[in-house]
């Protein structure tokens, strides 16, 4: 046997920062090596996700517990393993995958999978000698992605008057990735103020961006604009906003109708919402749109692409759910120019490895992505590295399981030295 072989699988219920339970897997290998990874929780979730398995009982978390995941690692998935080489990640995923038996991870659940997925890439990578990211990306793993960090909330991640849930600051202009981190923290900071000054709640979402009552969605650009340009950056050049509309929560038929209540904006078509975005682009400097539409909304997407594709990152999340059928559609449909890429929204590293190359063979870029409840856990930070798809959100500059990520890719941009790659494009 393999001194590199699965000699034994633990799970337990972790909370993540929503306090909600999650599974965090033990891998054990013949070696010695002993590592952990914690999966992470969306709330903005896609229909076609891969299904994230809660107990249901409503004596324990809400019905939100993950007993019987943490089980299925240690009862079904640990004796299927046992004995295989950590280093054959590809093997190990198809084996939990067939093991599992559905389309969508409904017996074993995606977070006892890809928590096992993560821990077994984690220690093969340690009884390497290698970085996680030199491990999983090869040695040519050297290029740091641009930190689009959400610093206004709304939508499903915040309790406000905000109908899109995220508004971000992309420093594309940056001369690296520690230089790109300070310009967007600064905005973040000056954004506080701004927003003190006009007696706005100065309280975080989910994912650590501001979340005040605003007048309007087009307000949170605004702002954003002033935060940037009294921060001493200029809009467009040093750095430009980004959007995450997570249309499906508010579209009142998935399809083609969407109600903007919070905002008072009112009942929109999927045309409105194009003529709207053509609107904000053109006034702003707006380099990036995800989930613009709805995840049924197919048509509307395609449209919202001919329109604006030239001239923004057009990037579908509940619609792909990382999901290669889906992209594969969306490529041949010219729904997108981009697909948001999560770990547990597929369900197993290699799967979503899968996504993102098959973006990159047909010209698509992948934007890597954390999740609304999260750990502490940095694998996503390497993750990206491994990948070198050139931008990752990863939330907002509060919040420890945010900065979490930050923090792993500046030791991995001081470890890569003048090897180090950061660019937009």
């Amino acid at each position: 046997m393999a001194a590199t072989s699965i000699k034994d699988l633990q799970a337990i219920e972790v909370l993540d920062s929503r306090g909600n339970p999650t599974v965090r897997v033990f891998a054990t290998l013949e070696n010695g090596v002993r590592v952990s990874a914690s999966v992470p929780s969306g709330a903005s979730t896609g229909e076609y996700e891969a299904v994230e398995l809660r107990d249901g009982d409503p004596t324990r978390y809400g019905g939100k517990g993950v007993l019987k995941a943490c089980a299925n690692v240690m009862e079904v998935i640990a004796p299927a393993l046992r004995g295989m080489d950590a280093r054959e990640q590809l093997a190990i995923d198809r084996t939990m995958i067939e093991l599992d038996g559905t389309e969508n991870k409904a017996r074993l659940g995606a977070n006892a999978i890809l928590g096992v997925s993560m821990a077994v890439a984690k220690a093969a990578a340690v009884s390497e000698g290698e970085e996680l990211y030199r491990y999983l990306g090869g040695s040519e793993a050297r290029r740091l992605p641009v930190p689009c960090m959400n610093i206004l909330n709304g939508g499903e991640h915040a309790d406000n008057s905000v109908d899109f849930q995220e508004f971000m600051a992309v420093p594309h202009g940056a001369p690296s990735f520690s230089e790109g981190l300070r310009y967007v923290a600064e905005t973040f900071h000056t954004l506080k103020k701004i927003l003190e000054a006009k007696g706005y709640s100065t309280a975080v979402g989910d994912e650590g961006g501001f979340a005040p009552n605003l007048g309007s969605n087009e307000e949170a650009i605004e702002l954003i604009v002033e935060a940037i340009e009294k921060s001493g950056y200029k809009p467009g050049i040093d750095i430009s906003i980004a959007i995450d509309s997570a249309a499906t929560s508010f579209s009142t038929d998935k399809k083609g109708h969407y109600n903007l209540k919070w905002s008072g904006a009112g009942e929109m078509t999927s045309d409105d919402l194009i003529a709207l975005a053509k609107e904000w682009v053109a006034k702003y400097p707006i380099i990036l749109w995800e989930d613009p539409l709805a995840e049924e909304d197919w048509e509307g997407f395609a449209k919202f692409t001919k329109e604006l594709g030239d001239k923004i990152e057009v990037v579908g999340d509940d619609i792909f759910v990382t999901n290669t059928k889906f992209i594969r559609r969306g490529i041949e449909e010219h729904t997108a120019n981009a697909s948001l890429i999560k770990l547990n929204q597929i369900g197993s590293v290699t799967e979503t490895v899968d996504a993102v190359r098959l973006c990159i063979e047909h010209g698509w870029r992948a934007f890597l992505s954390h999740r609304s409840g999260e750990t502490c856990d940095s694998f996503l930070a390497d993750f990206a590295v491994a990948m070198g798809t050139g931008h990752l959100k990863s939330g907002s500059a509060s919040r420890s399981e945010r900065l979490a990520k930050y923090n792993r890719l500046l030791e991995i941009e001081a470890q890569l030295g003048p090897d180090a790659l950061y660019y937009w494009k």
